[in-house]
């Protein structure tokens, strides 16, 4: 291909490209962020139709992506890393969106065609909503396509993002964590303890076995005989900073303070942690232990329980729930014995950032940074 050929290849990218934002940006009668992803995917067709035949040719995108910039000073979203981006998010939901990924070269583009890019479709789904899909934004989406590749996970976090209205950096926890493969399966007691069928399915998809608390300082655990001291410190962390704990537990979470005291027949017990959670209406006890999962434990809790229910709980809530969280724990065990307590229990197991795998702790986000994040967030909500 000729220079003077490629060039005019590319101005003709360029101009195509550039009517597609104006447009994008000239129709405010649609969602800000829906008309954006349908931008970006048609975007993402129109450089993946020419650009994956070698038609444009080696440094095309890098090239469109200044002149843009050169042609439209201001304009955010259009690097060239992002321009690939684009083309990542068609090639990967296209085949869901029922998109034919037929051949169209800046040569042939007739005013059809044209129109044939930017009507196309964006993924609609039984499994998840359109407004799902539209309520997250496309670096939520960028960053679920490239750590995720499994189709059932990435569905997965597209609408765990838009229920829990995540931030990027907050999804890209719930990712490192895991939360796919450790949701659903706490070993509890739900299903035979609560009376409604549907508060246990709530409950048990609320709760997973296994929690991140990267924020732990592990140098403070582990060094004493004394285990009561270690689960002090453990506590004392998770006060400390109870809303990275709260972003690792799960949305509607609202703590209401540790060493919770409760007195029934002029015995004094304390909970570890209690919270109040919204969506299933009751309260929350969590116990911490440093060790390995005890059978005396669920009777410590079970206790707790008696009391809360019978002399905390308001008469419009629910029953309360019980949480161990512990080190360590033989699944198959706590199931054979947790299902012949009363009360609803669960047991779950926590991770700090030293158990996980050096590839992981890179990826995880700086604490103070992310503290920063939470404080901004509060004030601009307050």
């Amino acid at each position: 291909m000729k220079k003077h050929e490629n060039q005019a290849i590319l101005f003709e990218a360029v101009q195509t490209i550039k009517t597609a934002i104006l447009k994008s940006q000239g129709d405010a009668a649609r969602s800000v962020n829906e008309k954006q992803l349908l931008l970006y995917f048609g975007v993402g067709k129109y450089i993946s139709l020419n650009s994956r035949s070698g038609f444009w040719g080696k440094g095309a995108i890098d090239a469109i992506s200044s002149q843009l910039g050169r042609e439209m000073p201001g304009l955010k979203g259009f690097s060239s890393r992002n321009l690939r981006n684009m083309r990542t998010f068609y090639e990967e939901w296209a085949l869901l969106a029922g998109d034919k990924q037929e051949q169209i070269s800046s040569k042939n583009l007739s005013g059809k065609a044209e129109l044939q890019i930017w009507q196309t479709r964006l993924p609609n789904s039984d499994i998840f909503s359109r407004n799902e899909f539209f309520n997250i934004s496309f670096s939520h989406h960028t960053l679920i396509l490239s750590k995720i590749k499994n189709y059932d996970e990435r569905i997965f976090y597209i609408r765990l993002a838009a229920a829990e209205k995540l931030s990027h950096d907050e999804l890209k926890i719930r990712i490192i964590s895991d939360d796919y493969h450790h949701r659903s399966i706490l070993p509890n007691n739900f299903g035979e303890t609560f009376s409604e069928s549907e508060q246990a399915f709530r409950a048990i998809n609320m709760f997973k076995d296994e929690y991140l608390l990267d924020f732990i300082n592990v140098e403070q655990l582990g060094i004493r005989d004394n285990q009561d001291i270690d689960e002090k410190v453990l506590e004392n962390a998770i006060v400390h900073n109870v809303k990275n704990f709260i972003l690792s537990f799960g949305k509607d979470f609202a703590f209401i303070r540790n060493q919770y005291h409760i007195d029934a027949f002029g015995e004094d017990q304390y909970i570890d942690l209690l919270f109040f959670n919204r969506e299933l209406n009751c309260l929350v006890a969590v116990e911490l232990k440093s060790g390995r999962f005890k059978t005396s434990y669920l009777g410590q809790l079970f206790g707790y329980l008696s009391v809360l229910d019978e002399f905390e709980k308001k008469p419009h809530e629910n029953p309360s729930i019980g949480i161990i969280l512990c080190k360590d724990m033989n699944k198959s065990f706590v199931d054979f014995v947790i299902r012949d307590y009363t009360k609803p229990m669960g047991v779950a197991t926590y991770k700090t950032s030293k158990d996980m795998p050096d590839k992981l702790k890179k990826a995880l986000p700086d604490i103070d940074d992310l503290r920063k994040l939470l404080e901004s967030n509060e004030k601009k909500e307050g």
